[in-house]
């Protein structure tokens, strides 16, 4: 019991307890934001389901390149542009590396698109893979 009365033991625990919560973090956010595909599971969604891709960075990066068919709604107008969506078909969000899709997945969900998915790595992953960019 004098173990954690130790002032010196006591700042130690807690630096133990802050630097864990900081490595779960992302792992608790991504959960947040629902299911993550990778890039085989999205191809084969997007041949066999008919997914939509829905890439959510801004404009000009969209322009740069993206995931074939897939459309641009910036992560800060999904909300407003879910209605642009079919909610009977799989939607898979994609961004740079895949952090911005979980937030807009959490959006879509709320708004009642039913099956979402972010592509896991975004279009950095996709690039990485081998598969065909559209510009």
């Amino acid at each position: 019991m004098q173990f954690f009365l130790d002032r010196v033991n006591l700042l130690l625990i807690a630096m133990a307890c802050l630097s864990g919560g900081f490595l779960l973090w992302p792992l608790l956010r991504d959960r947040a934001g629902g299911p993550s595909v990778t890039t085989l599971a999205a191809t084969q969604m997007i041949n066999s389901r008919h997914a939509q891709v829905v890439d959510v960075r801004p404009a000009d990066q969209f322009a740069t390149g993206s995931v074939p068919n897939a459309r641009n709604i910036p992560a800060a107008e999904i909300g407003q542009r879910c209605n642009e969506l079919r909610k009977d078909r799989p939607v898979i969000l994609v961004c740079d590396h895949g952090r911005t899709a979980h937030g807009a997945a959490s959006k879509l969900r709320a708004s009642g698109v039913g099956e979402v998915y972010v592509l896991a790595g975004g279009v950095a992953a996709w690039r990485q893979a081998g598969l065909p960019i559209r510009k």
